[in-house]
């Protein structure tokens, strides 16, 4: 496994950053409230009223990565929580019911809760089950599915609902909505996404300067620190470092031999592991359809109606055919060979469908892809073996189909075409 080059010189900071962002929500804020959010709730608002926030999928993430979610899972089901559950919400209502057991102690009581259904259903009734056992208001933002695309009346009925967002932050916290404010909050939101979108698209370079496990550990500022100065800062300095990478010829795997593309969230609890077993046959996973999904620029213009479409329109919120066409068109940017699919037992959104789109995408494409069956936080559903077994038969797929390709992507500077 000794493929892997050293790890990025801006993984001090990254580690920093997210220790003073847990560490900030626990210090007195000077009667700034608390909110727990989903990933796909427009932060941006709350940010611009004076509210802190806290993502517990973020840190059920954490709590995967340490090892430690399981027990956690298990705490929540000895309170009768189904194992069917996802294991974001079964390691958040664990860390509930067990402060003690969590790491950091579990997140601190919030003020207030969000949860938006853009991504999933699941965290409408996690939250309102946070709401009950916390004694905390709740507020639910409905986001209609998007068929084919989004309509005017669609948009119009989220914008509604954002006013109201803020009637609520307003009468829970006593908290007014800054006009000034949100558009600073929403310049710094675009300005991360904009970075993180171009250190994605410098994975184009062969070789690729990240390989999946850089890309999802490096999408932590985005997620929680949206809209922030300190999540800019972060992610100009890491566009630095990969694009010296880039200049300089350097890959995230040695002797790259085969470009993959990712889909689903990580595999918390085996992210280096895992990865590497791909990386001990030249392979690296150079784009990936999980840590785009905040690659989410506001409109110009009016600022609310702007988020109301942004918010409406993330990636799970879409069809099948979207998603597939999503797939194609990474292959086709980041001349890919192969693609790997994490059938999800947590997140049935992202992973009910996905031999559907397996099926689309080979067919246009021509290259295999593999369904590999684990879960992103529970080690319960991690099964080795087969895991290992099925990795090697991918391969010799690859192998079979020619190796790798021999497309030249044109670097100059910074940018990759």
């Amino acid at each position: 496994m000794g493929r892997r080059h050293k790890r990025l010189k801006t993984a001090s900071e990254l580690q920093r950053l997210m220790q003073w962002h847990y560490a900030s929500l626990r210090l007195p804020r000077l009667g700034r409230p608390l909110a727990w959010v989903t990933s796909g709730a427009p932060v941006e608002i709350l940010r611009a009223m004076g509210v802190a926030v806290a993502y517990p999928e973020n840190y059920g993430a954490i709590c995967g990565a340490q090892h430690q979610a399981t027990a956690l899972c298990q705490q929540a089901e000895a309170e009768g929580y189904s194992p069917d559950l996802c294991s974001y919400a079964r390691t958040s209502l664990g860390a509930i019911f067990q402060p003690h057991a969590a790491p950091m102690g579990g997140l601190p009581k919030p003020d207030l809760l969000l949860a938006c259904n853009n991504i999933c259903s699941t965290v409408v009734k996690w939250y309102e089950a946070a709401a009950d056992s916390l004694h905390v208001p709740l507020f639910v933002l409905d986001t209609p599915f998007i068929h084919r695309e989004l309509t005017p009346q669609m948009s119009a009925y989220v914008l509604t609902q954002l006013d109201e967002l803020v009637e609520f932050v307003e009468r829970s916290c006593g908290r007014r909505l800054s006009a000034e404010r949100l558009r600073r909050v929403a310049r710094q939101a675009n300005e991360t996404v904009r970075l993180w979108g171009e250190i994605r698209a410098m994975c184009r370079a062969r070789p690729s300067p990240l390989n999946a496990p850089d890309l999802f550990v490096n999408m932590a500022p985005i997620v929680v620190l949206r809209g922030t100065g300190g999540a800019v800062r972060f992610y100009r300095h890491l566009h630095s470092e990969v694009a010296e990478r880039v200049r300089d010829g350097v890959g995230a795997v040695s002797e790259e031999k085969y470009r993959l593309l990712w889909d689903n969230i990580a595999i918390w609890p085996q992210l280096y592991r895992f990865y590497n077993y791909f990386v001990n046959y030249g392979a690296c996973f150079v784009a990936d359809t999980y840590t785009g999904a905040w690659s989410m620029e506001i409109p110009q213009g009016d600022i609310m109606k702007g988020l109301a479409e942004t918010y409406a329109s993330v990636y799970l919120n879409q069809s099948l055919e979207y998603r597939a066409r999503r797939m194609i068109d990474l292959i086709k940017e980041y001349d890919v060979q192969g693609f790997v699919m994490h059938s999800n037992r947590s997140c049935k959104p992202y992973s009910l469908g996905q031999y559907a789109i397996r099926r689309m995408v080979t067919q246009e494409t021509g290259i295999p892809g593999l369904v590999v069956e684990s879960d992103m936080c529970d080690e319960r559903a991690f099964a080795l073996e087969p895991i290992r077994t099925r990795i090697q038969a991918f391969v010799e797929t690859l192998e079979s189909m020619g190796g790798s390709h021999t497309t030249q992507p044109v670097v100059e500077g910074t940018g990759v075409r």
